[in-house]
């Protein structure tokens, strides 16, 4: 779904159009073409997909100000996506060993298939979207409970305090400590 699809055919009739752009086509071109608008078509393909990679690249979670309404079908669908990727993570959040591998299983995807997606919509691999759900959630957990900030890194899946420590920093910037402080 990141990949933009253009199909150019010899077919020019309408039922034919239909059936492309229904099978997940974005753009539908017959021949003979113009190879301006072809230029143009993937001119606005290639905007939208900076526009998708915008909005999820630097937030693991998609609050950012809502999409112009021509484009909120691509961003339902990539949304419905993430939120599902983040769902399954989310169940699995306190399992230190959950890993890619069982992501791409619950997801019934393939391992390159799910990398590919997440990259293409987050600009981050699959095991920093991972990582980045965890982070949050402990940011979270520390603002909202009392548990220390080795408690909070076990409940989100980390085994090494330290480690967490240093993820975290290099999510947010700053320490857990200061989270807690604040």
């Amino acid at each position: 779904s990141h990949i933009p699809i253009i199909l150019l055919t010899a077919r020019a009739d309408t039922a034919s159009k239909l059936q492309g752009l229904r099978s997940g086509a974005d753009a539908y071109l017959s021949k003979p073409f113009n190879p301006e608008e072809l230029k143009v078509r993937l001119h606005q393909l290639f905007e939208l997909r900076q526009r998708l990679r915008q909005r999820y690249g630097g937030n693991a979670f998609g609050k950012n100000i809502p999409p112009p309404h021509k484009e909120e079908d691509a961003f339902q669908k990539e949304d419905a996506f993430l939120k599902k990727v983040r769902a399954v993570i989310e169940k699995k959040l306190s399992d230190p060993e959950f890993d890619v591998q069982q992501l791409s299983r619950e997801l019934g995807l393939s391992r390159s298939q799910l990398f590919r997606k997440v990259k293409g919509l987050t600009g981050k691999s699959i095991i920093l979207y991972i990582r980045s759900v965890r982070l949050h959630q402990a940011r979270e957990m520390l603002q909202s409970t009392d548990m220390n900030i080795s408690e909070v890194g076990y409940a989100v899946g980390f085994t090494n305090p330290a480690y967490f420590s240093t993820a975290f920093l290099n999510e947010f910037g700053e320490n857990p400590s200061s989270i807690r402080h604040s």
